[in-house]
């Protein structure tokens, strides 16, 4: 992991490359490097830190028109310069760069060394180059290097994206995509002479350049010339690929004025809302309609069971979900890590279905998990956001987000839109089954509602900030809330933890006197999120309890709530709503205070240490 950038055409290629890694910063890396070459001479730069200081070691007036940089993002070795991309082989004629993991790399490495072979690096990556160079040492001359990286490809294990240039032959780049994404830019192919391409892990590296890309899936391989390109499998058989249009401009993916990506993102939270709604809410009718599902309409008729997976953020959005297909669905519904889903035994009736929530499409144990489904033949749905990513390609059938690209690392705007999906889909469900059609309506006109609700919220941005600035310097927070505001909490101190290093935990309010209020004193400060729904009440017993210890309280509560008043120290409002559309409400407040919080921290808002956007790798 985490960033690659290729390039082979008319441009001198250096330029190219940086723009690319800049644009894959918000994924998250502490090291980066590029090589370039035409045919008579090549330049290696690599660097541990940021692509700016890369950018101010290269050599910008160098005129190759090849090359490839990529930005890491540590798994095997520690961050340096030694472990920083490219990896060449020991005549130092074949250059690697890769996202992934090669999981038989100490074996080969071992096999390796005995040869001959001298390592100067901790990284699998390394172990490649060299395995590619003994293919072709040992063949002298009878096969090609193409040949060779195809044979190497058989031997590795685990996940990769590659992309490989051999200096003997500098016309050429060769790429490989296992489990990682990994993607071709198709550039203007209307000259009669030389065309141009580009290879990136994330199409956001593209958009200055390009919209037309090709998908590499699992198991396939390309070879790209300035003539054109070619993809096949590992067996060598040919594949032919349509080119896919990249929905989102450059625009959507640039700051557009904010500080920083995910400022701007939490102020996108109720357009997120409206695009994901667009066209999918039957207000009259109350009900969803989503084209993406009609495939599997007669199969989700006949599921009594639903089991949603996820990661991080999209994981407590499955959480809400749970709450959501119970209760007005009437499905029964488990959430489930992705990550331990995938190694666990399962027990999953045949009339289950398995549902997918990933921002990126491309989230390695979630895609693992559906494979496991896969395999007993469950209907998978998936929610993400990328057209045409791995699970969007893997699953049945799915909801796409269309939300446009988020960077920052910390979800916002995608956790919101998850939401909206979630109920869309409970909407569409839940009249198939239990829900009445004045509930569908009732849901229906609140959605539609929802973000000049959202807006409102904004007002208090300032105020948000000024809690912010009393609570900075503590480290420690309890975040708690019942029912649908549960994975809130879960969700407002994991941000807390992403972007301002502050330790935070999640809780269930009705669990707090069973073991975290021994934590409580004046110095750890507790968050609830306390809207006027069936568990007020008893959150509000909560609060007394952690008001008795001196511990202090913010809270996030709905408007006109004078009771709230008495207990807690500081009061975010919300507007009115439904119980089950509260949640889009309340994590605003959070977002912005976690996001406050880490600005007057110091923090790095959009790249948080040790955190990667999109995580390809278990």
């Amino acid at each position: 992991m985490c960033g690659i950038v290729g390039y082979i055409g008319n441009r001198k290629a250096i330029p190219v490359i940086i723009d690319g890694l800049k644009r894959l910063e918000y994924r998250g890396y502490d090291s980066a490097g590029i090589i370039v070459l035409n045919e008579n001479q090549h330049k290696v730069f690599k660097n541990k830190g940021r692509v700016t200081d890369l950018e101010k070691m290269v050599d910008s007036d160098f005129d190759g028109r090849i090359g490839i940089g990529h930005s890491r993002w540590a798994t095997h070795g520690k961050p340096s310069y030694k472990n920083s991309h490219p990896h060449w082989s020991c005549d130092k004629k074949i250059f690697v760069v890769h996202n992934g993991i090669i999981e038989n790399y100490k074996i080969l490495k071992s096999k390796l060394e005995k040869k001959g072979h001298k390592f100067n690096s901790d990284t699998d990556t390394e172990v490649f180059a060299h395995l590619i160079e003994d293919i072709l040492s040992s063949q002298k001359g009878k096969i090609t290097f193409e040949e060779a990286v195809r044979l190497a490809l058989k031997i590795i294990q685990g996940s990769y994206a590659f992309v490989i240039i051999n200096l003997d032959e500098p016309d050429k780049l060769i790429v490989a995509r296992n489990s990682s994404p990994l993607l071709i830019g198709i550039g203007d192919t209307s000259k009669e002479t030389a065309q141009e391409y580009f290879v990136a892990s994330d199409a956001s590296a593209l958009l200055s350049y390009t919209r037309g890309i090709v998908y590499l899936n699992d198991g396939e391989y390309g070879i790209l010339t300035q003539k054109g390109y070619r993809i096949a499998d590992l067996n060598r058989k040919p594949i032919q690929k349509e080119k896919q249009l990249i929905e989102w401009t450059l625009e959507e993916a640039s700051k557009q004025g904010y500080p920083h990506f995910m400022l701007k993102e939490i102020f996108e939270g109720p357009e997120a809302v409206e695009n994901s709604s667009r066209g999918r809410v039957l207000a009259k009718e109350g009900k969803a309609k989503l084209g993406g599902i009609e495939s599997v309409s007669q199969e989700l008729k006949k599921i009594n069971r639903l089991i949603i997976t996820g990661c991080g953020t999209a994981y407590y959005a499955g959480m809400l979900g749970k709450y959501m297909f119970e209760e007005y669905a009437g499905i029964a519904t488990e959430v489930d890590n992705a990550s331990e889903l995938r190694y666990r035994q399962p027990i999953f009736p045949p009339d289950s279905a398995l549902l997918s929530i990933s921002q990126s499409g491309e989230t390695a144990d979630t895609l693992a998990a559906i494979r496991e489904a896969k395999k007993i033949g469950l209907t998978i749905l998936g929610i993400t956001n990328v057209v045409g990513s791995t699970i969007a390609r893997e699953v049945d059938a799915g909801v796409y987000n269309h939300i446009g690209p988020e960077i920052g690392v910390a979800s916002t705007k995608a956790f919101i839109s998850q939401l909206i999906v979630l109920l869309l889909l409970v909407l569409h469900l839940g009249r198939d089954r239990k829900m009445s059609a004045s509930e569908g309506r009732r849901i229906a006109a609140e959605i539609v509602v929802l973000p000049s609700k959202m807006r409102r919220i904004f007002r208090f941005k300032e105020k948000i900030e000024q809690i912010a600035r009393k609570y900075s310097k503590y480290d420690n927070f309890l975040y708690m809330g019942r029912k649908y505001s549960f994975p809130i909490a879960l969700e407002g101190a994991l941000k807390l933890k992403e972007i301002s290093y502050a330790h935070a935990e999640g809780y269930s309010a009705g669990e707090m006197k069973h073991g975290p209020i021994a934590m409580i004193d004046e110095n750890f400060p507790s968050v609830f999120i306390a809207p006027k729904d069936s568990v007020y009440e008893k959150t509000l017993g909560n609060m007394e309890e952690i008001k008795a210890r001196d511990g202090k309280i913010i809270a996030i509560a709905t408007e006109g709530d004078e009771m709230i008043k008495k207990i807690a120290d500081d009061i975010i409002y919300i507007p009115k709503t439904l119980e089950l559309t509260s949640p889009l409400l309340s994590i605003i407040p959070l977002q912005l205070f976690a996001y406050y919080m880490a600005v007057l921290r110091g923090c790095d808002v959009d790249k948080p240490r040790n955190l990667a956007k999109s995580v390809t790798v278990e």
